[in-house]
């Protein structure tokens, strides 16, 4: 089988595949127009976010036997077109979900224990001391939207820290040791914090808007390291102002390039975003640490060798 890959990934994938007989080659750099050309001659492509495999590009791939995403999300892919061609998928969400995770409370306790900003201050000589008080999360009620690889990982995490752990997912009997299903109003109750984590769909499409927000009981910490576009930024913003939103750790935005690898514009809200001291922004990076990288490689090997090796 001749595999095409078309981002940078593990090493392990390309010495994999190929000790086992498969034709692995790359291509990092070509445009979305010069993949087109070629797709005919693979029957596998290996990616991350680079390329969209539209319709357009799956009629081109008339070989096309399986497509292996190095990540999670496969909102840059038309599933149903692939499915409905024979086409398998393969995606490696268990492989970055223990980065998601300390990610997600690594963000957050920055946010409550004000450590960004007291560690500023400090370094230009100023010590505050009353101003910094923190805000524990011990005692909380934590609401977590998704229960999926990256929900169930959150939910472990937080298992020492004496918080309550509630989730709704569209799934039905989910609880587990870690967390409690709950339906989605009595997570706006009770929740004290909401993590997200949902794929891009048409359903989850700016879920989180003004409607959402004025519906939560309490004023609450709000995560996002799903996808940008599950959150309305300018609503976002308005309640982040008013208090409604006690801070915000955003390691997605709606403004990203679908390839993730920078953001498509700058306006006044996303400015907003990065100068208040309420908000926190990395770069898309929550399921990007060095284990991960090695972990979804081979995940993605694994996966490709248990259905196509030979015999």
């Amino acid at each position: 089988m001749k595999i095409l890959q078309l981002d940078t990934n593990h090493h392990l994938i390309t010495e994999q595949l190929t000790a086992n007989g498969f034709q692995v080659d790359e291509d990092t750099v070509s445009s979305y127009h010069e993949i087109l050309e070629k797709i005919n001659n693979y029957d596998g492509i290996i990616l991350r976010s680079r390329i969209p495999v539209d319709k357009n590009f799956l009629e081109a791939a008339e070989n096309l036997k399986f497509i292996a995403r190095v990540g999670a999300g496969m909102e840059n892919i038309d599933t149903e077109t692939a499915k409905n061609s024979g086409i398998l998928l393969f995606n490696a969400p268990e492989g970055n979900r223990d980065a998601v995770a300390e990610h997600v409370l690594g963000m957050l306790l920055l946010l409550m224990n004000r450590l960004r900003i007291c560690s500023d201050e400090v370094c230009n000589g100023i010590w505050k001391r009353e101003e910094n008080r923190s805000d524990e999360l011990y005692g909380k009620t934590f609401g977590i939207i998704g229960y999926g690889n990256m929900g169930k990982a959150v939910a472990k995490r937080l298992a020492g820290f004496g918080v309550r752990v509630i989730f709704y997912d569209i799934l039905p009997d989910l609880s587990d040791e870690f967390a409690t299903q709950v339906s989605l109003g009595e997570l706006k109750n009770e929740a004290d914090v909401v993590s997200l984590h949902l794929p891009l769909t048409p359903e989850t499409l700016f879920m989180i808007d003004e409607k959402f927000i004025s519906e939560m009981k309490k004023d609450f910490y709000f995560i996002n390291t799903a996808r940008g576009k599950n959150v309305k930024t300018k609503d976002l913003v308005v309640a982040l102002k008013s208090g409604k939103i006690k801070a915000a750790a955003l390691d997605v935005l709606e403004y990203e390039r679908s390839s993730f690898e920078s953001l498509d514009e700058m306006n006044e809200d996303l400015q907003f975003l990065l100068q208040s001291e309420k908000a926190l922004v990395t770069p898309h990076i929550a399921g990007w640490s060095h284990q991960s990288k090695e972990k979804m490689a081979q995940i993605i090997v694994d996966k490709i060798l248990k259905k196509f090796r030979k015999q």
